[in-house]
C-alpha cells in the first residue's frame, strides 16, 4: 500500500503466505501486523522470521496488548515458563535453547519508574547492552539509555479484539 510517500504492506488474516517482504527505505524497515487472538502465534512466527533478536521497545496504550504479544513472542522461542508482565519487579529474565545454545531474553516493564537513574539502578541498562533479546515496555520512561540500535513497535487497538502493530526496523 502506497501511503505518504512511504511503501507499507501489511500482513493480515491467519495466513501469511501471502505477504510480501518488508520494504527497505532509508536503512529503515517498516512493516504492520495485524494481530488477533487467533491469529497471535502465527504472526509472532512470522515477526521472528523478519528479526534476529536485539531491542524491542513496545509503545501503546494501557492494554494496548504490549504483555500479550511479547508473551506470543516468547511461547514461539519455546519459553514455557508463566510469562507475565514484570510490572514490580521491572525485569523477568527467560531462558530458552537456540540450536543447542542456552539464551536469554529480558522483559522489562517501566510502567512504575520514576527515572532514568533509577532505571540505572535496577541494572536495566546492563540488560539492554548485553547482547541479549530484550522487551522493554513504555520506553519513552528511558530516550537516553534506548540504544539507537533498536526496533521500535507500536500497538493500536483497532478494535476490542484486534491490534495494529506498525514495527519500525533501526537497523
Amino acid at each position: 500500500m502506497q501511503q505518504g510517500g512511504r511503501k507499507r504492506f501489511r500482513a493480515s488474516g491467519t495466513e501469511n503466505t501471502l505477504a510480501p517482504e518488508p520494504v527497505k527505505r532509508s536503512g529503515i524497515l517498516f512493516m504492520e501486523l495485524e494481530i488477533t487472538l487467533e491469529n497471535i502465534q502465527q504472526q509472532a512466527r512470522f515477526f521472528w522470521e523478519q528479526v534476529q533478536g536485539g531491542v524491542f521497545a513496545f509503545h501503546g496504550e494501557m492494554g494496548a496488548g504490549k504483555t500479550t504479544f511479547i508473551a506470543a513472542l516468547c511461547t514461539i522461542k519455546g519459553i514455557t515458563d508463566s510469562l507475565s508482565s514484570p510490572t514490580f519487579s521491572l525485569i523477568n529474565e527467560y531462558t530458552y535453547n537456540e540450536g543447542g545454545i542456552t539464551k536469554r531474553i529480558f522483559h522489562i516493564d517501566l510502567y512504575r519508574l520514576k527515572d532514568e537513574e533509577e532505571a540505572i539502578q535496577a541494572g536495566i541498562e546492563d540488560c539492554l547492552y548485553s547482547g541479549d533479546i530484550c522487551f522493554v515496555e513504555w520506553p519513552e520512561k528511558i530516550p537516553s539509555l534506548l540504544p539507537e540500535n533498536r526496533t521500535d513497535i507500536y500497538l493500536y487497538a483497532v478494535d476490542q479484539d484486534t491490534r495494529l502493530l506498525k514495527i519500525d526496523f533501526r537497523r
